[in-house]
């Protein structure tokens, strides 16, 4: 399969279903052999650290990176960069494993609608070579309970994949599928794409947007419902004012300019506040964010968004001030003259 073309990465993981333990603590942890890629193909930052490299993986170095959940499990006061956890149990093969790296957190539990496609809590993972676990523990897995013992034969729990192009996902699983089944039973081997939820993240994005579109387009009409009000009391309230212009000689498309104009003011200078307060709100949200919770969340303002706020701000002055600057040029002159 390394040689299908549109193909990145192929990435084995081993879950070795050892016991990992620091001091006699014990942690739900996933100890899963693998190779460096994995990192890139999954999209696991790092909080502190490093990963294991290349270099690490064909020497057999005993080295790991743990998930966050780990580190707050066995290490609540301590530092665990340079510490030893122990993977396997007493008896058996076990290795001590030092801590190069720890993880961010992913946020991805098990059963999780963004983690459907995996079967465990990425937060609760050690990968570490999987030269190392081939040799330590081998393809058969023994586990022992009171009164009983199981055993079973697991060469690789998955392989992952990474493609070249979004385009190529789906015809590469169809692709895969094909290989991989040709000589497996399917009860004993599926193969996923996260083409699905990725296409349900997309669905759920334009519904957001439509959502969105829809309280402004709201917004939009109130806001220009307000400004045609208000030109009209000023029309009113000007009347003798437009009648004395006329009188001079101006023109309706004088005093329809000078209406429109008016109202494409204050529409842009509402857009201006708005772009205003919008940036301000994005780049304070980080900050805030930071300090309650200690998480990053990065915002972006682009210039189409405020070019586009500006153009709309000027539609929606004409638009709605084009009614009440045509009544104000239609007006009869000596009717406007003797207005009181």
């Amino acid at each position: 399969m390394r040689t299908l073309q549109g193909v990145r990465y192929i990435v084995p993981l081993k879950d070795t279903e050892q016991k990992v333990t620091f001091s006699g603590m014990r942690a739900p942890a996933n100890a899963i052999g693998t190779e460096p890629e994995i990192f890139n193909v999954i999209n696991l930052p790092l909080a502190r650290g490093r990963y294991f490299n290349r270099l690490d993986y064909e020497s057999g170095s005993p080295v790991c990176v743990i998930g966050s959940q780990v580190a707050e499990k066995l290490f609540r006061f301590s530092d665990p960069l340079g510490q030893q956890i122990q993977v396997g149990t007493g008896g058996m093969s076990v290795v001590l494993l030092t801590i190069v790296g720890v993880l961010e957190p992913t946020g991805l539990r098990s059963g999780s609608e963004g983690a459907s496609m995996m079967q465990r809590d990425l937060d609760l993972d050690v990968y570490f070579p999987l030269t190392i676990a081939e040799t330590a523990f081998g393809d058969t897995i023994m586990k022992r309970e009171a009164g009983s013992m199981e055993r079973k034969t697991i060469e690789l729990s998955e392989i992952w994949m990474q493609a070249e192009r979004f385009e190529d996902v789906e015809p590469l699983a169809g692709v895969i599928s094909n290989v991989v089944l040709k000589d497996r039973p399917k009860a004993d081997v599926q193969v996923k794409a996260p083409i699905q939820i990725l296409r349900a993240a997309e669905q759920q994005q334009r519904m957001f947007n439509f959502i969105l579109v829809g309280i402004a387009s709201f917004a939009l009409v109130v806001g220009g419902i307000g400004i045609m009000n208000i030109m009209l009391a000023s029309v009113t309230e000007r009347t003798r004012e437009i009648g004395i212009r006329r009188a001079l000689g101006a023109k309706q498309r004088h005093i329809t300019l000078q209406f429109l104009i008016e109202t494409t003011v204050i529409s842009l200078t509402g857009g201006l506040l708005g772009v205003l307060l919008g940036g301000g709100a994005a780049m304070l949200l980080p900050i805030v964010v930071r300090a309650l919770s200690g998480e990053n969340y990065p915002t972006s303002i682009t210039m189409w968004s405020v070019a586009g706020s500006f153009i709309i701000s000027g539609m929606i002055g004409i638009g709605f001030g084009l009614y009440p600057a045509i009544t104000a040029a239609r007006m009869n002159p000596i009717e406007a003259l003797r207005h009181e």
